[in-house]
């Protein structure tokens, strides 16, 4: 049934109410009966079955509108400011930040626009995001360093607070570099793989060689009390990665605050890019990285496994959504030249083109774009029970890659709300960490 979901945790017997994304305990009696409302395949009966139980699983509240949003404020925006890398990594979807184009860079005046914009079409008193992409960003320190100081002077008299992130390879960071994500309030993502025989066979340099022991030298600036306000690591999973659990102890014992990971499904080399058939073992390994992240949960420590802390997160925030991310939404992004589009995925892609930096957003465009993008839309994702929290999928891997996950995401978050009732119910504090809630996500869950 598209609209509820039972499950069950070592506390018992659950009630998953999509609209919401809220979760009801059953006693044994009560889970019984929904059960066999259920597996009848009558959702009339199931229906009336709730009303009988006092839950509300009709979306009568209004949590989600079947009418797509108008274009909201603009919360966030990525710059893309180098678009080359220093690094040759097998399975990249950007063309090292070309996107099919060439090489260039973004000039000071570019970004100090992009900066204007969103300020601009932000609410009064917003805390706004400015992110720092690529390539990797940091061939083009002097716009990042100057863009960052731009943004927090301006936003400051605007009346707006101004928190920024990166995401870099990490090979060339600099002690520079490190004070800055120290003096502002950063959260510094850094692409790797795992360990150096595992890392190095994914992301080489241009000339063959490895890029691990290079990426060590770049994180150990981050030392003698130059760390960022977070330090992630980013893990890109391909059919050949193996053991994850592995991958995130390693990762974890570098010193990153957490470590997440995302399998590929577009890549110029289709080797790199998981198939259908390759999702079965990827959920079993990301749920042994979950087993044991719960566990830490459950002992009152946090996990640094990214995947699920978001998620988990996000379930106590009631967090249920008819679009995947905020691309297009509240979070733009913008080429070296100035032009936006809806996200750093869909850089220089006409289809997804929403304005430039020195005009502004398209709201046109933006509309158009959330009208045909809701997940109530979509085929099959209209009647999946997890369209709520999985949006239908990433813009950029649907529009080249269809959704050959969705077993893998439904099995995924079905996880993730087990582990949600079982760490809530033993540590209801866990929630109550306000750096953990800063900030909604405008990434998938998944």
């Amino acid at each position: 049934m598209k609209d509820i979901r039972l499950f069950r945790s070592s506390r018992g017997a659950h009630l998953f109410v999509v609209d919401g994304s809220r979760v009801y305990d059953l006693d044994t009696e009560a889970a019984a009966r929904v059960e066999r409302a259920l597996s009848g395949a009558d959702e009339g009966a199931a229906r009336a079955l709730l009303n009988t139980l006092d839950l509300d699983a009709s979306g009568r509240g209004g949590r989600i509108s079947r009418r797509p949003l108008p274009p909201p404020p603009l919360r966030a925006i990525s710059l893309n400011v180098a678009q080359t890398c220093n690094l040759a990594c097998h399975y990249c979807y950007a063309d090292e930040g070309r996107f099919g184009g060439r090489a260039r860079m973004m000039s000071r005046e570019v970004a100090e626009a992009a900066i204007d914009t969103l300020l601009r079409e932000a609410e009064p008193g917003a805390t706004v995001v400015v992110g720092f992409m690529g390539g990797e960003p940091l061939l083009n320190r002097d716009v990042v360093h100057h863009a960052t100081r731009y943004a927090a002077r301006v936003g400051t008299a605007a009346g707006r607070r101004v928190r920024f992130s990166i995401t870099t390879n990490g090979t060339l960071i600099k002690g520079e570099d490190a004070a800055l994500f120290s003096e502002f309030p950063f959260t510094v993502q850094v692409s790797v793989d795992g360990p150096r025989a595992v890392h190095d066979a994914a992301r080489p340099t241009h000339d063959g060689r490895g890029s691990y022991d290079r990426l060590i030298a770049g994180l150990q600036n981050f030392e003698q009390g130059r760390r960022p306000r977070h330090l992630s690591g980013r893990v890109t999973v391909t059919p050949r990665t193996g053991d994850l659990a592995s991958i995130l102890d390693h990762l974890l014992g570098l010193g990153f605050d957490e470590v997440g990971f995302a399998a590929v499904l577009v890549s110029p080399s289709p080797s790199m890019a998981f198939s259908h058939d390759d999702f079965a073992t990827f959920l079993s390994r990301m749920i042994v990285c979950g087993e044991r992240a719960l566990a830490r949960m459950l002992a009152g420590a946090r996990s640094g496994f990214a995947n699920l802390e978001t998620a988990l997160v996000e379930l106590h925030r009631g967090s249920h959504r008819p679009y995947p991310c905020g691309a297009g939404a509240a979070y733009l992004s913008a080429n070296a030249e100035g032009k936006l589009y809806a996200c750093h995925r869909l850089v220089d892609d006409a289809a997804f083109s929403m304005g430039d930096v020195r005009r502004g957003s398209d709201l046109a465009a933006r509309s158009r774009h959330l009208v045909v993008s809701h997940v109530d839309r979509m085929e099959p994702c209209r009647d999946c029970w997890a369209r709520y929290l999985c949006g239908g999928g990433c813009y950029h891997e649907v529009r080249l890659r269809g959704r050959p996950g969705c077993d893998y995401i439904r099995g995924w978050l079905e996880f993730c709300v087990r582990a949600y009732v079982e760490v809530s119910t033993a540590h209801p504090e866990y929630f109550g960490d306000p750096e953990l809630l800063a900030n909604p996500t405008i990434a998938p869950l998944i």
